[in-house]
């Protein structure tokens, strides 16, 4: 198994507990949770895969990850409730899930020799879309569009580390570490320091004589 196949299952395990999760918020059944879970799991790496035409989609060729992601949603199920804080829970575990979808994204375009800017794409398609997918169906305030806190550019970042690592020939492991390493630490010091962008605030029309 290559570096690559350990980040994808990482990430899949990683992002169905938080569907999991997610569900257990929105009170579902355990065929609801199996679901959230398993898109949340595999949302962005197959819009990946299938936008860099790659066959077979990795979880159809290996559904060993489909099997990991149901799994997860099993465990929360029946522990959900030992949990104090599950939104604490879940957005620790996203970041997680986070920085090393964007370094297995951004791995696999750069394994397909894809130009620099389909590189950051992947990356940030990757890590964004399960999760964004997951808030949606469960009605949820989606993370990656919170107000006040960094999620996208936590992935733009990562991926442009990634990107800069493989320009300069550092070996992949080390690229897509600094990758998943950087995403992850943009996002926690946003978590836990408040680092934001600045927002967009409207302002009334100047009169105009």
């Amino acid at each position: 198994m290559n570096g690559l196949a350990l980040l994808d299952y990482a990430s899949v395990l990683i992002f169905a507990l938080t569907g999991a999760l997610v569900a257990s918020r929105a009170q579902l059944d355990l065929v609801g949770f199996a679901f959230v879970a398993c898109l949340t799991a595999v949302g962005g790496g197959t819009v990946r895969d299938l936008l860099l035409d790659r066959h077979p989609v990795f979880w159809v060729g290996e559904p060993t990850y489909v099997v990991i992601a149901a799994s997860a949603a099993l465990l929360v199920f029946f522990t959900a409730h030992l949990v104090e804080s599950r939104y604490n829970w879940l957005i620790w575990l996203d970041s997680f899930a986070l920085a090393i979808a964007v370094a297995a994204g951004t791995g696999v375009a750069l394994t397909l020799d894809q130009p620099p800017v389909i590189v950051v794409l992947m990356g940030m398609t990757t890590g964004c879309l399960g999760g964004l997918m997951r808030d949606v169906v469960c009605n949820e305030i989606p993370l990656v569009l919170k107000q006040g806190e960094l999620y996208v550019t936590c992935a733009l970042v990562g991926s442009c580390v990634a990107l800069i690592g493989n320009a300069q020939s550092l070996p992949q492991l080390t690229t897509l570490g600094l990758a998943a390493l950087t995403c992850w630490g943009l996002r926690a010091g946003s978590l836990l320091f408040g680092w934001r962008l600045p927002v967009y605030k409207s302002r009334p029309p100047r009169n105009r004589s």
